[in-house]
């Protein structure tokens, strides 16, 4: 956009919004790129307190990968500590000129701020700027951060893919063969309402007994890339049938050798809790699966592989139904804390 005084010389208009974007949603999204199409620059800067978790790297993240590719538009970080700025979302005079003399310093060139709150009416004033008001009914995403810090569930679709992949809630099941691990993770989605990823293993290795070292590394692969696409599904909770590890050890068990796979292979199925069902249940051979003897060797060997790696779980024993009634107290646990 281009402006002009009546030298005919060109304007730079440089303007900021501002906010804790914690979660950065949408609402946000279409304020930055409504501030957009007002200036010829803009920064957006991210106010991280010193009482705050979530880091304003992992922020400032968010905002430049979901606009990446916009050349006229900067993020930073303003840390600062509650005790010297006061934290509050409420319109108030007193607060908007403290927090002003800040901006003042931070955008000492800037002309215009962009905000959807009655305070940037203030902040413009005491920086002697101009304020645009964007949306300040939510007419356009009806959501605010706090809605989804209180309920990550029912504002999941208000996340952009970006932050949806730092939000989501991962669950493993594990075991040894003949468990129960898919009929369980299959409920389990079902209960959730959640996203589902199946163990990709089924599809390249149709029998335990015979298969190849590069299938596994197929599997790996193809099981990373499931997990992924569910990251920004329709639900904050991913039920995983089988994991890496899990490949790993049949790798070790059948092969005597390490499964080689990327880091980034590896950490795509890091997980927020791993269930491991015991295999204190009847033994079904469906003519596909190991031996029972080498099944319950192979449950010694997942086992060796998970301390390994230093992964803690949660072990499943019990019947069919305590199994199921144990697995959701879990996950009820999980995403119970916010």
């Amino acid at each position: 956009m281009d402006f002009f005084n009546g030298e005919k010389n060109l304007v730079m208009i440089k303007a900021f919004v501002f906010g804790k974007f914690l979660p950065f949603h949408k609402g946000h999204e279409a304020m930055i790129k409504f501030a957009l199409t007002k200036c010829n620059f803009l920064t957006v800067l991210i106010c991280c307190s010193d009482k705050e978790t979530v880091s304003g790297i992992i922020r400032k993240k968010w905002i430049e990968e979901t606009f990446k590719g916009q050349k006229n538009i900067e993020v930073r970080e303003f840390n600062y500590t509650e005790s010297q700025l006061p934290n509050t979302s409420k319109s108030s005079l007193v607060v908007s000129k403290i927090w002003s003399k800040s901006f003042k310093q931070e955008f000492p060139d800037y002309s215009l701020v962009i905000t959807s709150e009655k305070y940037g009416d203030y902040v413009a004033e005491f920086m002697g700027i101009q304020h645009i008001l964007f949306d300040i009914q939510r007419n356009t995403y009806q959501i605010s951060a706090t809605a989804i810090r209180n309920n990550l569930f029912l504002n999941w679709q208000f996340l952009p893919n970006r932050v949806k992949v730092d939000y989501a809630k991962k669950i493993v099941i594990l075991g040894t063969e003949s468990t129960g691990k898919t009929v369980l993770s299959n409920k389990l989605a079902a209960h959730f309402n959640c996203s589902l990823v199946s163990e990709a293993g089924r599809e390249i290795i149709s029998n335990s007994n015979s298969f190849n070292y590069s299938d596994l590394l197929l599997v790996a692969k193809e099981h990373s890339k499931q997990i992924q696409n569910a990251l920004t599904g329709d639900s904050p909770l991913i039920i995983i049938d089988t994991d890496i590890h899990i490949t790993k050890s049949y790798s070790k068990f059948i092969f005597k050798k390490e499964l080689e796979v990327s880091k980034e292979i590896y950490n795509s199925n890091q997980a927020n809790l791993y269930l491991y069902l015991n295999n204190d249940v009847e033994y079904e051979q469906d003519g596909t699966r190991l031996s029972k003897e080498n099944r319950d060797l192979l449950d010694k060997s997942h086992r060796n592989i998970l301390e390994e790696h230093k992964i803690k779980f949660v072990e499943i024993k019990g019947n069919w139904v305590q199994r199921f009634a144990i697995a959701v107290n879990e996950i009820e646990k999980l995403i119970s804390v916010k």
